[in-house]
C-alpha cells in the first residue's frame, strides 16, 4: 500500500510517503505564514523524490485538526482535493492523537498540547495504549493543569509551542508509528471530510456575542 500523509494544522508542514510498509520520503519544515504558498510545492518535491506519480497512492492519512484554522484548512483541501480528483481513499486523524503517538518518553501519560492563544490549548491526556484519558478538547491552561495534577502516574507534555508546563518533549512526528497505527482507519467520503477546528473561529463568536 502507498499512503500520503499531511498534516498542516500548526506552522510546521509535516508530511510523508509511505510505501510497502516503510517510510520513504518526508518533510519536516517550519512555513508558518507560508504554509499556504509551499505546502503544496514540498509535496509535489516528495513524489519527485521517490520517482513516483500521486496516481499511484492508494490511501491519504490527513490531520484535521485542531489547531490552526488557516493551517488545518490548508491540509484538508489538499487531502480532499487530490482524493476527489485521483478517487483516492481518504481518512482523518487528530493532530494531538500523532503527537502523544510521537512520544520517545516511557512515561505512563502523554499530553500532546498545541497553543490556542489567550492562555488557552487544544490538549488532551493518551494513555501507553494511546488511549484518551482526557479527550481531545480546548481548554484554559489551568484547567489542563488541574487535570494533570489528578494523574497517579509520570507524564510528558508534547509541543513545539512556548507554554508554561513542566516535561516537555519537543514534537517531532514519528511518521512510520503514525501511519503503522492508522493505516487501517475508516475511509470517509472525501466531500465528508471536514476541520475539526473544537472551538468557534473569531468571527462566530463575535457574531454569537452581538
Amino acid at each position: 500500500m502507498k499512503i500520503l500523509y499531511i498534516d498542516t494544522t500548526t506552522s510546521y508542514l509535516y508530511g510523508a510517503l509511505w510505501i510497502d510498509n516503510k517510510v520513504e520520503e518526508s518533510v519536516n519544515i517550519k512555513l508558518g505564514k507560508d504554509l499556504s504558498v509551499f505546502t503544496l510545492q514540498k509535496i509535489s518535491e516528495m513524489f519527485e523524490h521517490a520517482k513516483m506519480n500521486p496516481k499511484e497512492i492508494d490511501k491519504i492519512i490527513v490531520v484535521n485538526g485542531p489547531g490552526s484554522f488557516t493551517g488545518i484548512r490548508i491540509g484538508v483541501t489538499i487531502a480532499k482535493t487530490y482524493a476527489y480528483s485521483l478517487k483516492k481513499e481518504i481518512s482523518t486523524i487528530s493532530s494531538l492523537q500523532a503527537m502523544a503517538l510521537s512520544s520517545k518518553k516511557e512515561t505512563e501519560y502523554k499530553i500532546p498540547i498545541i497553543d490556542a492563544r489567550r492562555d488557552y490549548v487544544y490538549a488532551a491526556i493518551y494513555d501507553n495504549n494511546n488511549l484518551p484519558v482526557l479527550r481531545d478538547q480546548y481548554l484554559s491552561r489551568q484547567a489542563l493543569l488541574c487535570a494533570i495534577d489528578n494523574l497517579p502516574g509520570e507524564y510528558s507534555v508534547i509541543t513545539n509551542d512556548e507554554i508554561e508546563i513542566d516535561h516537555i518533549e519537543e514534537y517531532t512526528p514519528n511518521f512510520q508509528k503514525i501511519i503503522d497505527t492508522y493505516q487501517d482507519k475508516e475511509v470517509e467520503n472525501p466531500h465528508a471530510v471536514n476541520p475539526n477546528y473544537l472551538k468557534l473561529t473569531e468571527a462566530e463568536e463575535k457574531q454569537n456575542a452581538e
